[in-house]
């Protein structure tokens, strides 16, 4: 079996893996709620719980989303993304004590902004 191959699918690379996103993305939201007026969080430990939380919430129930939204997100040519990724940052924010999101263009803005920052942190983490 090829090295490369053994060391991608091994149990220890998807644990390394997972923690790595979920560092990266509550980094993502420190840098977010630095920038964005209406996001706040509380402080690290409330960052890393919200970053939890937004990954389960955009592995469980944004699929859902996505799929009875499709009607009016192909009218919109896939614009409507942003607001239903600002709907699941709301979301997280109503499960996360210490972390609030003021609005709905707050949560837009957010998720887009988190999004851009996770990226460039993901990509500079890899080189």
């Amino acid at each position: 079996m090829c090295p490369v191959y053994y060391e991608y699918y091994s149990s220890g690379y998807r644990r390394r893996s997972w923690v790595v996103r979920w560092l990266v993305n509550a980094v993502g939201l420190l840098v977010t709620a630095a920038i964005v007026p209406g996001i706040v969080l509380k402080n690290v430990f409330t960052a890393l719980l919200a970053a939890a939380v937004v990954g389960v919430i955009n592995a469980f129930v944004r699929p859902i989303f996505l799929i009875l939204t499709l009607p009016i997100n192909l009218l919109t040519l896939g614009l409507f993304t942003f607001v239903l990724n600002g709907l699941m940052l709301l979301l997280a924010a109503v499960f996360v004590p210490g972390f609030t999101v003021s609005g709905l263009w707050a949560a837009i803005l957010g998720a887009f902004l988190l999004s851009i920052v996770s990226s460039i942190i993901t990509r500079v983490a890899q080189a």
